[in-house]
């Protein structure tokens, strides 16, 4: 049985891989997403910044969030001293090679990710 391809694109689980279309350089940087990034407070979160972008120091790095809006939320990596993140418009032309944002586990003393069933 083969899956449908959709399955592959665009995957029946949460949290997913989100595009970062912008990072701000501050003590807890607050990260807005290009689609609504369906995350929950206390998810710990690794940020992939591919070369060429801008603030290669967040590259790797990974951080407990708080969420602040549908598309937004606050990692606690102190980004102050980082080059700028360029803007979103002026990203250059790359194929599956955006910044982005993965989620890899949460705080241990929430686990709410973890037992909700998202289908």
């Amino acid at each position: 049985m083969s899956l449908p391809y959709y399955s592959f694109t665009n995957p029946l689980y949460q949290p997913a891989l989100r595009i970062a279309q912008a990072i701000t350089n501050a003590a807890v940087a607050e990260v807005a997403t290009t689609k609504p990034h369906l995350y929950k407070t206390g998810t710990i979160v690794r940020m992939y910044i591919p070369k060429g972008f801008g603030m290669q120091q967040l590259n790797q790095l990974t951080g407990a969030i708080e969420v602040t809006g549908d598309s937004t939320f606050l990692i606690d990596i102190d980004t102050t001293s980082f080059d700028t993140l360029l803007v979103f418009g002026s990203w250059p032309v790359r194929e599956y090679s955006y910044p982005s944002v993965v989620p890899i586990g949460e705080v241990n003393s929430i686990l709410t990710a973890a037992v909700q069933n998202v289908l």
